[in-house]
């Protein structure tokens, strides 16, 4: 058939290229321009995108970081030593993306995904990219559900809520792993699933810690991320991204997941690594150097989502070690303007045995009392004000000795409280429990309770608690009314009169306690 015109002619070789394009593959390859301590400069590939994970002729893999004018700076995720300049570069069209799912649980994983347990390769159904935009505002809904610890100290004076970011800082050395993994522990059987990332930590700290979960069957809830300390420095910065991919899985899926970064200040060390090998800037000075975002959008994609979104839940709980309890340097201070509050660990309460070693006084959290069950709020409302009392007197009477009873009473119910809070690791405890053992500190049932006797009293304390028939009563309620409330101090008053007089050489009138309870076996009968 002839040819109109020349549009019509246009129109035919258009349709034709249009069909042999759809079928054909198009491949885009570079050279190495120059490489050393772990950074390639590549020419060529003019099309890559941002975290788009190339491969090298080697076989290994980068990730392009920085996209100049005229080549791309691309850090290495594996072996380097064997590339020269004009190596060959290629594209593989894909941004950097991780395993995510349920196949995760129980593995312990690269920061790329890979198995590093020596068990079977990972088989996933699905990948997601490891860089993604944190839910809106109107995606996410108010922090409501406690988040329980099972440490004392936290959830009465500073609750963790499902969806809440509470930074755990402190020098290095003073416990803030211990409470993470507590915390991780005392998620068995409470639906929560749970994510660990190590940055920069010995292997050997990994092992010890994954020999903790394993032993407490706690692995099978969680999932470990691990870049040790030997890691080359883009593993090291990628990896928190990773956690918290996995664990965004999770939360579309309606779940409460806990993720720990442990640490953050390892994570800005090995970024600020990469943006001076980059020749980008490493501080506050631009986008997209800047450190303040690169752990803003990390910690942002920590959140609990309203029910239209699936009412699933991140909560994040970061780690930063600080230079003698400085919390005003750069990176704690970064971390602190983004997170719901701050667990401060105490170098001086840790070396005198204070275990969690959290200073009442630096800690705080901003979601408070909302994130609590209405038990534990009932008996924790003065106890902030107790300790705070408790440290001013306490550094006031080391300067003299002649006290007024008044004082010398409210020093000893400091002592007595900080023993009540004292808490060996790896132990956990029930919201329930910690509401009684609250309420022999509010009714100051514990100023019976010799220093020495008083480790072995919680024990006992414990104990009668758990096979106390009141106990079920307010596991149903989980509220103190009058008449639950009198029957428990009855309940408790009796149980340390048997206790105290099982004590050796104690002077049962020595705190008046003998009329006390003279008054409660009188109201009995």
């Amino acid at each position: 058939m002839p040819l109109k015109n020349a549009d019509q002619f246009s129109t035919i070789i258009k349709a034709k290229i249009e069909k042999y394009a759809k079928g054909a593959t198009i491949s885009e390859e570079g050279k190495v321009i120059s490489i050393g301590d772990g950074i390639a400069n590549v020419t060529g590939l003019d099309n890559v995108m941002l975290n788009e994970l190339v491969q090298f002729e080697n076989g290994s893999f980068g990730m392009a970081l920085n996209l100049e004018a005229d080549f791309v700076g691309v850090v290495m995720l594996g072996e380097f030593e064997n590339i020269n300049e004009n190596s060959i570069v290629k594209r593989t069209g894909k941004v950097v993306s991780v395993p995510v799912g349920d196949t995760l649980l129980g593995r312990i994983v690269d920061p790329l995904g890979n198995a590093i347990d020596g068990k079977d390769a990972i088989v996933a159904e699905k990948f997601m990219p490891i860089e993604k935009i944190a839910p809106g505002v109107m995606a996410r809904q108010s922090v409501t559900q406690p988040l329980e610890t099972g440490i004392l100290s936290i959830d009465s004076m500073f609750p963790i809520g499902k969806g809440q970011r509470e930074l755990i800082i402190g020098d290095r050395q003073t416990g803030k792993t211990t409470v993470a993994l507590d915390t991780i522990l005392n998620q068995k059987g409470k639906d929560v699933y749970c994510v660990y990332v190590a940055i920069g930590q010995k292997n050997s700290s990994v092992a010890q810690l994954v020999r903790t979960l394993s032993a407490k069957d706690a692995l099978a809830y969680s999932v470990v991320v691990s870049s040790t300390a030997s890691d080359i420095p883009a593993l090291k910065y990628i990896a928190p991204y990773t956690g918290v991919t996995i664990a965004e899985e999770w939360m579309s899926k309606g779940k409460n997941v806990l993720i720990i970064y442990d640490d953050l200040s390892k994570h800005a060390v090995a970024y600020r690594t990469l943006s001076l090998l980059l020749r980008r800037p490493p501080g506050r000075e631009a986008y997209p150097g800047d450190v303040f975002y690169l752990h803003s959008r990390l910690l942002e994609r920590a959140c609990r989502l309203n029910d239209e979104n699936g009412g699933g839940s991140i909560t994040a709980l970061p780690i930063i070690e600080t230079q003698a309890g400085d919390i005003s340097a750069y990176i704690p201070t970064n971390v602190i303007s983004i997170t719901d509050g701050q667990l401060f660990m105490m170098a001086s309460l840790f070396n005198a045995g204070q275990r969690p070693a959290i200073d009442a006084g630096l800690s705080v959290s901003r979601v408070g009392s909302a994130a609590q069950i209405k038990c534990i709020k009932q008996m924790s409302g003065s106890l902030k004000l107790e300790l705070a009392q408790y440290r001013e007197l306490d550094a006031f009477s080391q300067f003299g000795s002649d006290l007024d009873a008044e004082t010398k009473k409210i020093l000893e119910h400091g002592k007595r409280v900080m023993l009540m809070i004292k808490q060996p690791q790896n132990q956990p405890l029930h919201q329930v429990d910690e509401a009684v053992m609250l309420l022999t500190v509010k009714e100051r049932l514990i100023k019976w309770i010799p220093m020495e006797n008083f480790d072995n009293f919680k024990t006992q304390l414990l104990v009668h608690i758990q096979k106390s028939p009141l106990r079920a009563e307010l596991e149903k309620k989980l509220e103190f009314d009058k008449e639950l409330t009198d029957k428990w101090i009855a309940d408790l008053k009796q149980f340390i009169k048997t206790y105290i007089l099982s004590i050796k050489d104690y002077d049962i009138s020595k705190y008046g306690l003998e009329s006390e309870l003279n008054q409660v076996e009188a109201k009995k009968k």
